[in-house]
């Protein structure tokens, strides 16, 4: 095999799997203690159809599945408004098992017990066929990067008391979620004004590893959901990266492309798979990055994402965009739990705009 191929089956698969593959089963994450005289938050289960993903190819849902955690306070104080953080994530679980991990709704409410100020908690299910969307534009999954950017928010906005102003509106997520924070608040920051950015996947290529033609062999065999669901973790991600990054509607039954077709490298999805990684694209979204109220980004010192994290850090410091970065003790799941309730909940609740008036 040619040395490009080895190269690209490596880069290519790296862009995604970069991070530890236990995140197959993220449950190892250590929980923070239920604190004494916490009041409790209500969860709404919803439907939110999402016009942006009206005709995916995949046959994705297109009404979709979202948790709302209602501050105690929401149902004594029937005219108070509050702003809103949109929490996404990772890959291979939905909504309801991340939350369920990171322990919302206990640390919402714990958060909220240490004095962060009452606010309202979205958790969008952004599951696949593939399992994850990458919150991405694509017409093979539906284009997710503007069902949480206007499909979610105009919902949230329309159906509860929030303050519908992007400074009252912060945007959160974990790993493949983390990926979304950054892809969506570089093109979308008119619609949120503060990012918090958790272990963030996928940032930029870079090669690693001997190439593997049993992968490409066992990826084309996959004809149906059917066949993916039986696919090793790695294996249903290289899927569910092409379906987001380079998608062909005149491809069935998948739909995609993948970066190495019989043994030879396909340049044009190389290019698209560069061209979706925020390391590469930031460039264009500068203007945009500056009008933030704050920034951060957070990595275990034993994550494999550790170095990206840091390079996405060193890069908005270059521009002059203040941001903070902090590389934590523990793996890539073992603190998130924490990390929300002590630092995500309590950076919101400093930055977001919580007055009705006068927020910009």
């Amino acid at each position: 095999m040619p040395m490009t191929t080895k190269f690209f089956y490596a880069a290519a698969l790296v862009v995604f799997f970069v991070f530890p593959f236990r995140l197959a089963a993220q449950v190892k994450t250590e929980v923070p203690a239920p604190v004494p005289g916490a009041k409790p938050v209500r969860l709404e289960r919803i439907r939110i159809h999402g016009t942006a993903l009206e005709g995916n190819l995949e046959g994705n849902a297109v009404d979709r599945d979202v948790l709302v955690f209602l501050p105690p306070g929401y149902d004594r104080e029937k005219s108070r408004r509050y702003p809103v953080v949109y929490a996404l994530h990772g890959y291979s679980i939905g909504a309801e098992q991340w939350s369920y991990e990171i322990r919302v709704p206990q640390t919402i409410e714990g958060a909220l017990a240490l004095g962060a100020r009452e606010m309202i908690v979205v958790m969008p299910d952004s599951k696949t066929v593939h399992n994850g969307s990458m919150y991405s534009s694509s017409v093979t999954t539906g284009d997710f990067e503007r069902f949480i950017s206007r499909d979610v928010v105009a919902y949230i906005d329309l159906h509860y008391r929030t303050i519908p102003n992007r400074s009252s509106r912060g945007l959160a997520g974990h790993s493949m979620g983390g990926y979304g924070a950054t892809r969506i608040g570089m093109k979308h920051a008119d619609v949120f004004g503060s990012l918090y950015i958790m272990s963030p996947c996928c940032l930029s290529p870079r090669p690693a590893g001997p190439a593997n033609p049993e992968m490409e062999k066992r990826l084309a065999e996959v004809k149906t959901a059917e066949d993916s669901a039986k696919l090793p973790f790695l294996l249903r991600a290289q899927l569910a990266t092409a379906a987001a990054w380079s998608p062909n509607p005149e491809n069935p039954p998948l739909y995609l492309d993948l970066p190495v077709r019989n043994g030879e490298v396909q340049p044009d999805v190389i290019a698209k798979w560069t061209a979706n990684s925020p390391l590469a694209f930031m460039d264009q979204y500068i203007g945009d990055l500056r009008t933030y109220r704050a920034i951060a980004i957070d990595v275990g010192d034993q994550d494999g994402l550790r170095v990206d994290a840091g390079k996405l850090h060193e890069a908005l410091d270059k521009y002059g965009i203040a941001n903070t970065f902090e590389v934590y003790p523990g793996t890539h799941t073992s603190k998130v739990a924490d990390r929300f309730q002590n630092y995500v909940m309590p950076f919101f609740s400093r930055n977001l705009c919580f007055e009705t008036k006068g927020c910009k």
